[in-house]
């Protein structure tokens, strides 16, 4: 990657760092999807996975490198020669591979995680980046936990990775624990330290613990750094990663006085964020800056007053700059397959056949529950058809019954592999009786931890949005679905969550 004057490179880790938020737990299609719609966004490179971790993640990346053109597509691999072979394996179909090692460098992670001497992990780091060139030209470098690391030992093991070929160092703030003006100030002294940074791409990658990711981003980019790791809607790691929205949208609102600039598409961030918080099942908080859904919400007369008489009176982002189209009514009940098939195109959607096929039906029978179709119901379809296309159940049929003086009960029909079964079972209510009948059909005990509902759209015939978690064997699995039947959409969403863990 050669460097622009004045170019932020953004490093998309939404698929690696991001997925690993427990509960998290993307199929190769899912994350294919995702990939694809980072290409659109214009992030310069897509960090898909951690290929030696499980087949399913090399799976995952092997086909995001085989399939995604346009940005860089990098796998992360530890300074172990066996996470780089399989991490190259991975990776060497990709049209721009990269791969991205790293090991810890703060004494407390040499001493009490590695077990190792501040010399061996020199010589781990300095083979891991020579072997890593033998694959390929483009190979990224992270000193982990880098802000709790001495400068003199930093400082070294950054000009050793340089010597042996890497061509982007990266700095971690691992456990989101410096502040702006120290990380900042750890970016400058380093460049004068290590001249060398100069003619390589100099990265940060900021965790959220303390709630400075962003903040500490923007600081280091003041100081020099010329690529920025970032995940969509923040997600990652205990708080999360910086978040890719705010960092772009502060870069592109304030270019006057940063003098900084990306190359995202920004009209695709609201559609990117729609669709990680679909298929990971991770919503944001209604506040949240650039995506959440009151960031372009007015309620205060004053507010209101001064939006009608001019915008930039209380909004300093057009809603339209980052692809949020209020109200915009598309499909009815009388559109066919072309229609349908062309306006999924246009909002950047590529399905199977048979995916379509699926989609088309749930479109059909919404539209003659809905006289207006809106773009996000067809997002939260499409969506739902891409999360299910590999589960191993799927769900045919459901009856309930439930009045104020009788015992809820529900009837639930699954499919699996051409054979029906079905089961009846009584329940504290409706959505709970659906939910234990799937637990009987599919053998899984699941402990509800978490059960929200929303609206997709604002009307009452709004399609239901339903996110659970269930704890399954000690870990955590989150499901969703969406249905005009908020009975309906709970089943998904549990159906859902236990497919992920028998996948599992």
């Amino acid at each position: 990657m050669v460097k622009e004057e004045g170019r932020v490179y953004i490093f998309d880790t939404t698929l690696r760092d991001g997925e690993q938020s427990p509960g998290i737990s993307l199929n190769a299609r899912e994350k294919l999807e995702i990939a694809e719609q980072l290409a659109r966004l214009g992030v310069d490179v897509i960090e898909a996975g951690f290929p030696i971790t499980s087949q399913g993640d090399f799976e995952a990346v092997k086909s995001i490198a085989e399939r995604v053109k346009g940005p860089v597509i990098t796998g992360l691999a530890r300074c172990v020669d066996k996470d780089i072979d399989r991490a190259w394996e991975a990776l060497q179909g990709a049209e721009r591979p990269r791969i991205h090692v790293f090991i810890s460098t703060s004494d407390i992670h040499i001493e009490r995680k590695l077990r190792k001497t501040r010399e061996e992990v020199l010589e781990m780091a300095v083979a891991a980046v020579k072997r890593a060139k033998g694959y390929c030209d483009d190979v990224e470098f992270s000193p982990e936990d880098a802000t709790r690391t001495d400068f003199d030992y930093l400082v070294g093991v950054v000009k050793l990775a340089i010597e042996s070929g890497a061509t982007t160092i990266n700095i971690p703030d691992t456990v989101g624990y410096a502040t702006p003006d120290e990380f900042g100030k750890l970016i400058a002294d380093l460049k004068t330290a290590v001249p060398e940074l100069n003619d390589v791409i100099l990265s940060v990658h900021c965790h959220n613990d303390l709630g400075l990711a962003v903040a500490n981003s923007l600081s280091a980019i003041a100081s020099g750094a010329t690529q920025v790791e970032c995940a969509v809607n923040g997600l990652g790691e205990r708080a999360g990663n910086a978040a890719l929205e705010e960092i772009v949208m502060i870069l592109d609102t304030r270019a006057a006085t940063i003098g900084r600039r990306t190359n995202i598409r920004t009209e695709e961030i609201s559609r990117t964020s729609k669709l990680v918080m679909t298929l990971t099942g991770y919503a944001v908080q209604r506040n949240k800056a650039i995506v959440g859904a009151n960031a372009f919400a007015h309620s205060s007369g004053i507010h209101t007053d001064g939006i009608l008489k001019e915008r930039l009176t209380y909004e300093i982002i057009d809603p339209k700059s980052i692809g949020l189209e209020q109200g915009a009514v598309i499909l009815g009940k009388t559109s066919g397959r072309h229609a349908f098939r062309a306006h999924l195109a246009e909002m950047g959607f590529t399905l199977t056949e048979e995916e379509l096929e699926r989609a088309f039906d749930r479109f059909k029978v919404l539209a003659d529950k809905k006289a207006e179709i809106a773009d996000a119901d067809l997002e939260a379809i499409v969506a739902d058809e891409v999360r299910t296309a590999t589960d191993i159940y799927s769900l045919e049929y459901i009856k309930t019954a439930s009045s104020t003086d009788s015992t809820p009960m529900a009837t639930v029909r699954l499919k699996k592999n051409g054979t029906l079964f079905e089961e009846t079972t009584e329940g504290d209510g409706q959505v709970d009786a659906v939910c234990k009948a799937i637990g009987r059909l599919t053998g899984v005990d699941a402990k509800l931890v978490r059960y929200d509902v929303s609206a997709i759209t604002g009307s009452l015939d709004a399609q239901g949005d339903v996110t659970v978690e269930l704890e399954i064997d000690g870990r955590v699995f989150i499901g969703r679905g969406v249905s005009t039947d908020i009975i309906e959409a709970s089943a998904r969403a549990y159906l859902n969550a236990v497919n992920k863990a028998l996948s599992r």
